[in-house]
């Protein structure tokens, strides 16, 4: 098969090759959802049009995410017989002088610059050396922000698609023992091997089998898999028809939320290209393997992310996990036939395990947990993005290094791993690895991949009150235990927040998580108590404040924090005064300002507004009925 495939990449590679030797600038546009939203698409008109207004003829491409979200909009300029240079915080009007200065004057901007390809250019740091990036290996994300997403030979040229050709000269035992080799775990929350799921499916007896692809991880924070889709889709496409060759099936679903249109756009155009060239459909590159492959849209719901309510979901039923027991979906799936069914990030790494080797894949990572991780690094951290990152790395590493340290040079409180189910773990365990493992054992998870930094400022009772709100919201009241503990937690949670806790809540809340853990049919219920136990089992301190002192230590809780005017810093500026929306202030030209309790809001307008040079506006921990 690969000899079939060869003459399509060799001209695939002649292309590219033709493209990075041109005599003409390359200009290479983030345009993924993160840098649209940041204004991708007018830097790139404003390119063009700068480039016709100046003469100039350059190449200008579209690229998927390039991970350092942090500085969108990124530009890429690669000038011939220049470096490639990577450029942030780009605006329309610094596109225009950009290429003025760059393509036109010779004048790189190395006060625009993020980082070069290498290290010739003055002052521009080498991206290699960058603290973060040093510590980024790419996998998953590995033609991300390179390639066109929307060309299947730049895919090619990269090596695509050599990973199928292989396969289809392999038996699908040979393909699995690879994968379980390997050491491949599932990149969902459980870390399952990917191996033997895949050999329970082929081991399963049926006329038909399916393939799914969950590219949606119902956490709405959580955008790897929609920037794989949308930066290099082909990588899944390629992953799913190894699968469906390894276990015997002739169909594919890649289940994605409606509310992702750039993803499902590149996807679709991915898979009519993987049609045109034989990589899809009918007799793939002459074997007589048939695969094909649809999309089918879902609504975001959180709970679609367990197996069975997947499956569901795609025969048109409502999407609920299916009461226990159950059998797996790997013996009895969609429409009752044997399905696999994993996600867009373990569909991402098997090819090229196929490709490369088993050996290649477990040399990085550690040993139980071979290969990367990709997180969305977000919250209070300096350098937010989407990075990927050999597991067991430390915390540390990925909070300090790659993520820039705290935002405002505050204390860093906890980190939140693995979405809206995720533990929150303490400074104490930032030497902890990152593995699903080492999670796990803290209390916390790999999950969907989201990692949020908080610091001093953040209350952490009202985190496990946010995150609790979310999972409630997003149960789908089948099961008791998650449709109701779920609810009774949340309103002890809010009774400690408004300074009602009583001292015997801290238990009851892990009891009731425990209990709740015990006796939920799927994972969201199973997972759902997991901020409110790893909150009480880290910062149960702050717990006891709200209850026994009646204080929210991080001045967070609005029924326990008030605002006061110290007279000897209050200038009477009037500033805090005019901008009350309900004229809780009073005072004169020259006199202290005061604030009325009893009317106060809590809305924070005063403290936001006071001048820094005067510090007047104080905000306190306490309840403000007891200072009236």
């Amino acid at each position: 098969m690969r000899k079939v495939l060869e003459p399509l990449r060799q001209e695939a590679i002649q292309r590219w090759q033709a493209l990075q030797n041109s005599d003409k600038p390359v200009i290479l546009v983030g345009a993924a959802t993160c840098g649209r939203a940041s204004g991708a698409l007018d830097v790139m008109a404003a390119i063009e049009d700068k480039l016709r207004e100046q003469g100039r003829d350059a190449i200008v491409r579209q690229v998927g995410c390039i991970g350092k979200c942090h500085s969108e909009v990124l530009v890429d300029i690669i000038k011939p017989g220049r470096p490639r240079i990577t450029y942030g915080h780009i605006t329309p009007e610094l596109a225009k002088q950009l290429v003025e200065d760059y393509l036109v004057n010779d004048n790189p901007r190395t006060d625009l610059a993020v980082c070069a390809a290498s290290g010739e250019e003055t002052d521009i740091p080498c991206a290699d050396e960058l603290p973060d990036s040093k510590h980024q290996i790419r996998v998953v994300m590995c033609n991300c922000g390179h390639i066109d997403p929307g060309s299947i030979d730049d895919y090619l040229a990269q090596d695509g698609y050599m990973g199928l050709a292989k396969a289809l000269e392999m038996t699908p035992q040979e393909i699995i023992e690879v994968l379980k080799q390997s050491g491949l775990r599932g990149r969902g929350g459980a870390g399952f091997p990917a191996g033997r799921k895949w050999e329970s499916c082929l081991k399963a007896k049926s006329d038909q089998k399916y393939v799914i692809c969950n590219a949606d991880e119902g956490d709405p924070g959580a955008f790897m898999d929609r920037s794989v889709l949308e930066g290099d889709p082909y990588s899944v496409i390629e992953g799913m028809a190894i699968a469906g060759y390894a276990i015997g099936a002739s169909k594919g679903y890649v289940y994605v939320r409606a509310e992702y249109p750039l993803a499902i756009r590149q996807l679709r155009l991915a898979i009519q290209q993987a049609k045109e060239k034989n990589l899809l459909g009918k007799n793939i590159l002459g074997s007589g393997f048939d695969f094909e492959l649809e999309i089918f849209q879902g609504a975001g719901a959180f709970v679609c992310g367990e197996s069975t309510a997947l499956v569901l979901s795609i025969e048109g039923r409502r999407g609920m996990p299916k009461p226990l027991p159950r059998p797996r979906t790997t013996e009895e799936g969609l429409w009752g036939k044997p399905t696999l069914l994993n996600n867009v990030k373990t569909f991402a790494c098997v090819a090229q395990i196929i490709h490369r080797g088993a050996e290649w894949f477990k040399s990085i990572g550690t040993e139980k947990c071979p290969g990367t991780a990709v997180f969305a690094l977000t919250g209070k951290v300096n350098k937010s993005g989407l990075i990927e990152v050999p597991m067991g790395i430390q915390l540390k590493k990925i909070i300090y290094e790659i993520g820039g340290g705290v935002a405002g040079g505050r204390e860093f409180k906890a980190v939140q791993t693995g979405g809206p189910s995720g533990g929150c773990l303490p400074a104490d365990l930032l030497d902890l690895p990152v593995d699903f493992d080492s999670l796990t054992a803290a209390g916390s998870m790999m999950g969907s991949g989201g990692m949020v930094v908080m610091d001093d400022s953040t209350c952490m009772v009202d985190v496990a009150r946010y995150f609790l709100e979310f999972t409630l919201e997003e149960s789908c009241g089948q099961c008791t235990p998650c449709r109701v503990g779920t609810e009774q937690m949340l309103k002890i949670l809010h009774d400690i927040c408004e300074g009602k806790g009583r001292e015997e809540d801290i238990d009851l809340l892990v009891e009731m998580g425990k209990a709740i853990i015990d006796g939920s049919i799927c994972g969201l219920g199973q997972s759902a108590p997991n901020p409110v136990l790893s909150t009480i089992r880290y910062f149960r301190d702050e717990y006891e404040a709200h209850i026994r002192e009646k204080r929210c230590p991080a001045l967070v809780c609005k029924k326990l924090i008030y605002y006061r005017i110290d007279p000897d810093k209050c200038q009477a500026c009037g500033r805090c005064l005019k901008a009350c929306p309900v004229q809780a202030i009073t005072g004169a030209k020259k006199t202290p300002h005061v604030i009325d309790l009893s009317k106060c809001t809590k809305c924070g307008v005063c403290f936001e507004i006071c001048p820094d040079r005067f510090s007047a506006v104080e905000r306190k921990t306490g309840q403000a009925e007891e200072l009236n």
